[in-house]
């Protein structure tokens, strides 16, 4: 039937439009050639009963339809018998009938029947094509909600494979076996990330002869981890960032490992290897510690004796409360983001979601909003993120800083939330999204929630080994050579180390594991050096915030902030600003600070700049903001510990007018 309608009229097709029932009419004139160039065609659509045709002189051969009244076709035909026309005959074997016209053919008489004719298929044409128009709409409107349908569940079963991938992805372990792994061995490396990689190149500068051994619970070779949540995400080149290669500042391309895979020595050659070598064990994890006997247990029972080993396991996120008391159906829809393998859940996940919320207004939360709303720009993902907080990084920023960086985030497409906590969560009905109740009394449905709330220190090898943790701080607790007990060191995340000139810390940044690492790596090949090193850390907040710092920035303590006014290259033209976390006996400093260029500050000034963090009047942090290449400068005015009495002069150190690149 479909076929025959498509006779009788095309479908419409996307761009066209119905026609309206007096547009029909001139339609079905003009294809049955009631037009001006038309007349005397045969119509375009008729159908004709075979009939007895009389080949008399006094009879005309043509066929003409019944001569029955409009309404009589309309209802009598296409109601009793849907899609049929009335049926044609001849004229002298509609003549015999007594209730007929005569059988002469007048001028006057054919000129009738003529019109007569036309008006029956136009009529039956307009029919026809209104219904069959019908019926192909309904037709395509049916298909669009079949093929609607039969996406949403194909989407929703890729989204549960994905998930169920995620969930069941095994880990390969490498070798296979732990029998290839050596029973002793000279250094031992516990972890796979930053620290290690930079303790195993000092000890084999060091001693070129070594044999290193790293167990990594990773399956993957030692990498860094800050392009995971800033560069990866950057660029149109898809198949680079899959295969975790990047751009750098520079604009040159990289890889996320640090080193490719033939740098390492197969685990199973590592003890008759000429010149030593260092083997990488992927996916095997170290359960306990004996300190006093030197030895490691693998999680298959495997024990391993070293001579000096170091503990690097980095850190792990923290969950929600929410999210901890939660059905596993519930958590599937939630995730942490640290490691590769994060990243590529979250990369696959981005073909199928159409909403992201980012609980956390850290670093890691910030960057991975101004990120993800860059990389769902095209594709209509919707990223919201909400924290408890009045701006983005509102704990390291100044309080006008942080809400200035919110709006740079907002004009990335993020749809902030700020003062606000997550209270409650739930699946909804198709139990495809996730139901987010707010403190702020609103509810935010989404597709899949991550959660960027900070990390903690891995000790868990703490309690087996007897070894301190930090009660304030976390860690392990080491001393100024990073060392926890005899031959035995930590470094990077998990590390809590003296600082002489600070007081003790804990760092998780990217510049402390490779410092902190290649010291121990130093130390354990009888170096003895003690850790002086300032640790820095960088952010990239979208096109608009980047920033680098150094020392305690803390929001909490007095800060002051000197900005470059416009483009102006007077060094003069200097904006302060000072947070308004100030104790009694620093607030008239502070004003007055702020009375010197206050006539320059406005809510737009903050685009480069250099932020002080005061603890006693002494410079104990900066922040330099969007000021790139002057770190060695913040170095040394951190080593000096002094009081300045006037900040705008120390500003003019790091020349915040000149070329920041």
């Amino acid at each position: 039937m479909l076929s025959k309608l498509r006779l009788l009229r095309p479908p419409v097709s996307s761009g066209s439009r119905i026609l309206s029932a007096w547009e029909s009419k001139n339609y079905s004139d003009k294809k049955n050639g009631s037009g001006k160039n038309n007349r005397g065609k045969t119509p375009l659509i008729q159908v004709i009963k075979p009939v007895k045709i009389n080949f008399s002189k006094k009879t005309k051969k043509i066929s003409e339809p019944v001569n029955l009244p409009k309404k009589e076709i309309i209802i009598s035909k296409y109601n009793e018998y849907p899609l049929k026309t009335c049926p044609l005959v001849a004229k002298d074997e509609f003549s015999t009938n007594s209730n007929s016209h005569t059988t002469s053919h007048s001028p006057e008489s054919e000129k009738n029947n003529d019109w007569q004719n036309n008006s029956k298929n136009k009529q039956s044409f307009r029919n026809w094509s209104l219904f069959g128009g019908a019926i192909v709409l309904s037709g395509a409107l049916y298909g669009i909600y079949h093929f609607d349908i039969l996406k949403q569940k194909k989407d929703s079963h890729i989204i549960k494979e994905t998930i169920n991938a995620k969930k069941t992805r095994k880990l390969v372990q490498i070798p296979s076996l732990s029998e290839s792994i050596p029973d002793s061995i000279q250094y031992l490396l516990i972890g796979g990330g930053t620290a290690s990689f930079s303790a195993f190149r000092a000890i084999k500068s060091a001693d070129p002869t070594a044999r290193v051994l790293v167990i990594s619970a990773e399956g993957y070779l030692p990498h860094m981890r800050p392009p995971l949540s800033k560069e990866l995400w950057y660029g149109d080149d898809t198949e680079m960032a899959k295969s975790l290669n990047f751009h750098q500042w520079n604009g040159t391309s990289r890889s996320l490992f640090y080193e490719p895979e033939p740098f390492y020595t197969p685990v199973e050659e590592l003890t008759t290897a000429k010149n030593g070598g260092i083997s990488l064990a992927r996916g095997w994890k170290v359960e306990s510690i004996n300190v006093s006997q030197k030895k490691v247990k693998l999680n298959d029972g495997k024990e391993i004796s070293y001579d000096k080993c170091l503990i690097a396991t980095g850190s792990i996120p923290k969950t929600l409360k929410l999210y901890d008391d939660a059905s596993e159906e519930l958590k599937n829809k939630f995730s942490v983001f640290r490691s590769i393998q994060d990243f590529e859940d979250l990369w696959e996940q981005l073909n199928h979601i159409k909403s992201i919320a980012i609980i956390g207004g850290g670093f890691l939360g910030s960057e991975l909003a101004a990120s993800l709303a860059n990389k769902g720009r095209k594709n209509g993902i919707k990223i919201y993120q909400i924290f408890k907080e009045k701006g983005n990084m509102g704990k390291v920023l100044p309080n006008y800083l942080s809400q200035w960086t919110t709006e740079k985030v907002r004009n990335e497409g993020v749809e902030v939330v700020t003062e606000t906590e997550v209270k409650n969560c739930s699946l909804d009905n198709d139990k495809q999204k996730v139901n987010l109740v707010l403190s702020n009394g609103k509810n935010i449905s989404v597709d899949h929630v991550i959660m960027a709330v900070g990390a903690k220190p891995n000790t868990e090898l703490a309690a087996d080994a007897g070894l301190e943790i930090d009660s304030k701080l976390d860690g392990y607790l080491v001393n100024s050579e990073l060392q926890a007990r005899t031959d035995l060191y930590i470094a990077g995340d998990c590390a809590c180390f003296y600082d002489k000139q600070l007081g003790r810390r804990r760092v998780e940044h990217h510049d402390h594991a490779v410092i902190s690492g290649r010291l121990a790596g130093e130390n354990m090949a009888g170096a003895a050096k003690p850790y002086q090193h300032q640790p820095m850390f960088w952010s990239d907040i979208g096109p608009s915030v980047g920033y680098e710092a150094i020392g305690i920035v803390d929001s909490s303590l007095v800060t002051m902030g000197v900005f470059a006014k416009g483009n102006h290259k007077d060094p003069s033209l200097l904006a302060n600003e000072t947070d308004q976390n100030i104790s009694t006996n620093k607030k008239e400093i502070n004003e007055e600070l702020i009375s010197k260029n206050n006539e320059y500050i406005s809510e737009n000034d903050y685009n480069k700049g250099v932020v002080f963090y005061l603890k006693n009047d002494v410079i104990v942090g900066i922040v330099l903001w969007n000021l790139f290449n002057r770190m060695s400068i913040a170095r040394q005015v951190l080593k000096t510990d002094r009081c300045y009495k006037d900040l705008n002069e120390v500003a003019k150190l790091f020349n915040i007018h000149g070329d920041s690149s």
